[in-house]
């Protein structure tokens, strides 16, 4: 607990969000973090595309967080600050927020089996784990909607008579969630080849991704 409270300190004393701390073999002590989200409307307002963070970023908060363990006495022997990577865990109502409309992973604490709004087909009872796009769900809270279409190949045609797979939908609690993840699917053109900037490794020096 006193390793969690003076990584967050640390890291929101520096104007960012802490996303994940990590404890890896070796004494690798893995802090991720991010610029705090501006908001849709300022970010529409704007008309530009959301920063992201950069290894100065990076190393500005790991000098400071080697100063802040040092302190509290917190054993290591690696630290490694870096931005998130493709597969960016959401935590809370804010991210949920921040990231609508893009397609997220997510795992249930416990299996659902039955169907989800507005779903054509029953969701295997003991099944936990959904893929599809974060929506808003009608009266309030949250939903992902996907088809179980399969993905046309590369170079594949496919016929516009042909009629489009029903949606499935699933709509959720945040307190139903064990995790919540956005889908590592590379796309150069948007958010994903932004998302892991780099990284500062306090014994190694900085190391661009």
């Amino acid at each position: 607990m006193a390793l969690q409270q003076t990584v967050e300190q640390t890291v929101a004393g520096l104007g960012y969000d802490l996303i994940e701390i990590e404890r890896s073999a070796g004494g690798l002590l893995r802090v991720t973090i991010d610029l705090p989200w501006a908001g849709p409307h300022l970010e529409q307002a704007a008309g530009a595309p959301e920063p992201f963070v950069t290894v100065e970023d990076c190393e500005k908060v790991t000098r400071q967080l080697q100063f802040a363990l040092e302190v509290d006495g917190v054993d290591y022997k690696r630290l490694e600050v870096s931005s998130p990577g493709i597969d960016r865990p959401l935590r809370g109502e804010k991210d949920f927020e921040r990231f609508v409309g893009e397609v997220i992973d997510i795992t249930l604490k416990a299996p659902i089996g039955a169907v989800g709004q507005g779903a054509a087909t029953p969701v295997a009872a003991n099944r936990k784990k959904f893929r599809g796009t974060l929506e808003r769900a009608e009266g309030g809270g949250w939903q992902i909607v996907w088809s179980d279409a399969p993905e046309p190949k590369p170079g594949q045609k496919v016929s516009k008579k042909r009629a489009p797979a029903p949606l499935q939908a699933l709509g959720f609690a945040l307190d139903e969630l064990r995790e919540a993840r956005l889908a590592p699917i590379v796309d150069f053109k948007g958010r994903k080849a932004k998302t892991r900037e780099g990284s500062f490794d306090a014994a190694g020096g900085d190391t661009p991704a």
